[in-house]
């Protein structure tokens, strides 16, 4: 599908929305009746109209937030910010479309981690970096992490000044709890300390242990192991750009490792690991034929 196609079959899911009264309504609908139907689309969110509608009615609850318990209010932005990292990954390799949502993505993730007022006046007296040190929502580090990483990958110039910001979110993530959502703020750490020149804070051999570790303590979260492959099976240069091929038969185990699995509890993100692990098997063919 090319991306104008793509385009015109969105907008046609979002006038359906509308048609259909939902979207008007949304604005007089309690928080709690928009959150419950948002769990339901979530749980579909296979489908991208799935995942736009729960991200439609989360948003809808953002001006009824601050009505909500705080703990409720991280749960929504949390979710937010997750939705919006999910939904780039229909994008199709629109870079603007892509920018928006993790723009958004960090936005709502560094806002539920200024709930927390410790959090918030550290941040405002010591900056960012340092006031992740008091953080415990790990979801919300998170999250704003993995939006935040993507906007530098997007502008590796700007993203070679903000990245200590995202290696700090990450870490603390890492130390909250290593176990959420399958590892990955092992992995995504991991390979950022993998990319990164030992002057920007990169350690290879560090990033590889994390990669490491973050496919044994979840081996069912199929992504880890994309990470290890694409990360350090093959090697890149300070930009970001691909050089060449450091360990062609981890990647090729790797992979096939995740293409024998069942998607099992991780259906949106296993799915999209299978996707990711052809892609890469391929790229290697390319490379070494």
């Amino acid at each position: 599908m090319t991306r104008a196609s793509r385009s015109s079959v969105l907008q046609l899911t979002l006038i359906a929305f509308l048609i259909a009264g939902i979207a008007p309504a949304l604005g007089a609908q309690s928080a709690s009746d928009l959150i419950a139907q948002a769990d339901l689309a979530y749980m579909t969110r296979t489908s991208e109209e799935s995942l736009l509608q729960a991200l439609a009615l989360l948003e809808a609850v953002v001006p009824q937030l601050e009505t909500l318990p705080i703990q409720s209010q991280a749960s929504v932005l949390d979710r937010l910010s997750q939705l919006c990292y999910e939904a780039a990954t229909f994008s199709d390799g629109n870079a603007s479309e892509e920018r928006s949502f993790y723009e958004k993505g960090k936005a709502y993730g560094l806002q539920s981690l200024r709930l927390s007022a410790e959090f918030a006046e550290s941040e405002r007296q010591r900056g960012l970096n340092q006031a992740v040190t008091c953080a415990t929502d790990v979801a919300a580090l998170h999250w704003t992490a993995s939006n935040w990483g993507k906007l530098c990958g997007l502008n590796p110039i700007v993203g070679l000044t903000q990245q200590d910001s995202v290696l700090a979110l990450f870490s603390r993530a890492v130390e909250v709890d290593a176990t959420y959502w399958g590892g990955s703020a092992s992995s995504s750490l991991g390979s950022l300390l993998i990319m990164s020149p030992p002057t920007l804070g990169g350690d290879k051999e560090a990033g590889l242990a994390l990669v490491e570790n973050s496919i044994e303590l979840d081996p069912s979260y199929l992504p880890n192991r994309v990470i290890l492959a694409e990360y350090w099976g093959f090697t890149y240069n300070f930009f970001g750009s691909l050089t060449g091929v450091r360990d062609a038969e981890l990647i090729e185990r790797e992979l096939n490792i995740v293409l024998d699995a069942q998607i099992g509890d991780w259906p949106f993100w296993n799915a999209n690991a299978k996707k990711s692990a052809e892609k890469l098997l391929a790229q290697l063919k390319d490379m070494t034929d």
